[in-house]
């Protein structure tokens, strides 16, 4: 039990220290956005406290109005910060796959199965609607990568959809921001067994040339060279 309690209490530092630099994030990329969460929770809680008055139910709807403001402040400071994250992720190599790997369900990510010189690249991902290519670079030059990646992945599962998706502010692109509510209206074409046999049959295939996993930062230069992920 003494355990328990202590790794209780060590869990919770570190959970607020995680909001402390999450909000202060936030803070430095729109200093208004902190004002916006707290705006948005006292407002919640004047409504029910107003509402309780004028009902006569004020013991009753001031309690319920205080969590339904703690539950506000925290949707309006989570978009807060994902727009923060996607600002911040905006124009790296390797920010799409990032997004990915943190969508809730089940999105394989591999990144950079095909990469040129500018650092123009494509990602993979396997999930339910079957095989999306992610690639982040200009449209004119990323066309060549993905016809590459669909030539490979057809020789392994050449019946399985094969989505391409160009992120990016050019015309005909996905903005980062809107990357993964676009994937998620994607139609669910496999069944969770049909996606780990695609898995399966795409890791089988000869390994090209990777990059590091995560966002590049602005300035860093391609591998020389094929660096498999070792999992």
């Amino acid at each position: 039990m003494a355990k328990k309690s202590q790794d209780g209490q060590d869990e919770s530092p570190g959970r607020l220290k995680q909001i402390r630099m999450v909000a202060s994030l936030v803070h430095k990329a729109n200093p208004k956005a902190l004002p916006m969460v707290f705006a948005a929770a006292i407002g919640t809680l004047v409504v029910f406290v107003v509402l309780g008055l004028l009902l006569g139910q004020a013991l009753l709807l001031i309690p319920l109005g205080v969590l339904a403001a703690v539950a506000v402040g925290m949707i309006v400071f989570g978009q807060l910060a994902q727009r923060t994250q996607y600002s911040m992720l905006e124009g790296r190599p390797g920010a799409a796959a990032s997004i990915v790997e943190n969508m809730r369900g089940r999105w394989v990510v591999t990144p950079a199965v095909q990469a040129n010189r500018n650092m123009d690249v494509v990602h993979r991902v396997v999930g339910h609607p079957g095989v999306i290519l992610l690639a982040e670079g200009p449209a004119s030059r990323v066309g060549k990568l993905i016809g590459a990646e669909k030539k490979r992945i057809s020789r392994a599962a050449s019946e399985v959809p094969i989505y391409d998706i160009q992120v990016g502010n050019d015309e005909g692109q996905v903005p980062i921001g809107k990357l993964q509510r676009h994937l998620t209206k994607l139609p669910r074409n496999l069944k969770k067994d049909k996606v780990s046999e695609v898995i399966d049959r795409l890791n089988a295939l000869p390994q090209t040339m990777q990059m590091p996993k995560g966002p590049i930062p602005k300035g860093a230069r391609m591998p020389k060279g094929p660096k498999p992920r070792t999992r």
